[in-house]
């Protein structure tokens, strides 16, 4: 669905459940769990159970806006979906230990 609307696949990790689209542009994507990962340049994104907010989508960039807040990344850091914990690269990932 995000591809359908000029969205990078890899904007959301894997395991997301349900979602709503609005007519304003605005979301709410609802996951299994929290969820945080890294995305190139050391940031690390952080996710809640429901995430809602707007997306906006220049040509080469993504920015997101949360409350007052904005960042503004690189599309191409979301050619593939990140899994949880892992970020980007599960297979080689160390297993997590509680």
């Amino acid at each position: 669905m995000l591809e359908k609307f000029d969205f990078p696949k890899g904007i959301l990790p894997e395991g997301v459940n349900s979602y709503i689209l609005n007519r304003d542009g605005g979301f709410e994507v609802f996951l299994s769990g929290n969820c945080e990962f890294k995305v190139e340049g050391g940031y690390i994104l952080k996710y809640g159970r429901k995430i809602t907010g707007k997306v906006v989508r220049s040509d080469s960039d993504i920015s997101f806006y949360v409350g007052p807040l904005s960042a503004s990344f690189p599309v191409s850091n979301f050619d593939e979906c990140p899994r949880c914990s892992c970020d980007f690269d599960c297979a080689t990932a160390l297993p997590m230990v509680s």
